[in-house]
This record gives C-alpha cells, sequence and structure tokens, in this order.
C-alpha cells in the first residue's frame, strides 16, 4: 500500500515481468519437476501392474485410520493392509493388538518409507511389509483386511475376497464401499467414513442373489 514500509523495494519487484521465453522455462521446469515426482516414488510400484489395476498413493487421514481400526477392534488374527503405503494403518493396526500385522505394497520408496515408520515407532521387526503384488497374494489364511484403494478396482477385488478369504474374515474398506456388498456396519461421515464386511453374511448374500436369479 502507498506510503507502507516497503514500498519501493515492492514497486521495483512488481516491475519485474516474464517474458514469453521466462513463462516457458517455467513451465518446463514445472513440467519436470512433477515428472520426477511420478517417476521417483510412484511410477516403481506401478511397472508390472496393468493400468486398470493401478492406484495411486493417497495417505490415510487420522481420522480414517481411527475408523477403520475401530472396526476391528476386539478382533485376532494376521491382519493385513491391501496396498499399504506409508504403513500408517499397519502400524496402528499392530499398536492396538491386531497381530501379525502385515502390508502388501510394490512402490520401493513407500516401503522404505514403511520400515523407517515402524523403527521409529520401536516396532522395527514386529510388523511386516512385503513388496508383493495384492493381486498375486494368497488371502485364504486372513482374518482382518483393510482396503483404502480406488473404486475401480473394487468389483475384481470383492471376486478375490470371495474366493480366498475365510468365513471369519472382516474387511474393512475406506473412502469408497463395495458396490455389491451390504456392510455389517460402518462409522464416519463423508471422506473418513469406513464401511465392514463379515464374509460369512457377504457370502449368504451373494447365494440367495444367485437363487433369486436362477429361480
Amino acid at each position: 500500500e502507498p506510503g507502507e514500509p516497503g514500498e519501493e523495494v515492492w514497486g521495483r519487484v512488481g516491475e519485474v515481468r516474464l517474458g514469453g521465453r521466462g513463462l516457458l522455462e517455467l513451465a518446463v521446469a514445472t513440467g519436470a519437476a512433477a515428472w520426477a515426482t511420478w517417476a521417483l516414488l510412484l511410477a516403481p510400484g506401478f511397472r508390472r501392474v496393468p493400468l486398470r489395476l493401478q492406484v495411486p498413493y493417497q495417505p490415510s487421514g487420522p481420522q480414517q485410520v481411527a475408523n477403520a481400526l475401530s472396526l476391528l477392534q476386539g478382533r485376532a488374527g494376521k491382519t493385513v493392509d491391501l496396498g499399504s503405503g506409508d504403513g500408517r494403518l499397519v502400524l496402528e493396526a499392530y499398536k492396538r493388538g491386531l497381530r501379525p500385522a502385515i502390508g502388501f505394497e510394490l512402490n520401493p520408496w513407500l516401503l522404505c518409507l514403511s520400515n523407517y515408520r515402524a523403527w521409529k515407532a520401536g516396532y522395527h521387526g514386529k510388523v511386516s511389509f512385503l513388496k508383493k503384488d495384492l493381486w498375486k497374494v494368497n488371502l485364504s489364511d486372513c482374518h482382518n483386511v483393510i482396503v483404502f484403494l480406488a473404486p475401480s478396482v473394487k468389483p475384481l477385488l470383492a471376486t478375490k475376497l470371495l474366493a480366498e478369504l475365510p468365513d471369519e474374515a472382516r474387511v474393512v474398506a475406506g473412502r469408497f464401499p463395495f458396490p455389491s456388498w451390504t456392510p455389517t456396519s460402518t462409522l464416519g461421515q463423508g471422506l473418513e467414513q469406513v464401511w465392514a464386511y463379515d464374509m460369512k453374511e457377504v457370502r449368504r448374500a451373494v447365494q440367495r442373489e444367485a437363487l433369486s436369479d436362477s429361480s
């Protein structure tokens, strides 16, 4: 503002103008930075996964994590996070007594971050982060499954879970529900909402629907 301290300095700054070449250089630099971030942090985990099954990394918020683990409270058995990202859900699961707690993740940078967070929390060697494709992992011995994935993969994932999980298993989905399943319970609102599905009830519903369609 006129008369304010620093008026002369800001006036000189305001006189600086980017020409066409300057704008082009700025755009190129910005694009290069974005590409470098993708190439270093995200692309390594996607190279071997078909495009339709790729899920970009998006960290879970504190309330999302708390809601998801609340729906697993009091349960026991092997707990896995499919696409575990930076590992925060696995660490919280272990903290709440869900053991063993395992995360499956393809991105090596996120695996390094997960292991660092485990070490920092004092859980090094107590939780596991494995570089495995979630579509190729056998889930037949898992009793608690956490799924914070995009809606585009949910139908195919539902088929895999139905085929492999035991009746006693519970699946907790964050951000997006399974479109063809009826949840046993739900918690939270909006982006923080999570849904729990008990596999025994899901299978019964699928069987009833199949009988209804055949009659």
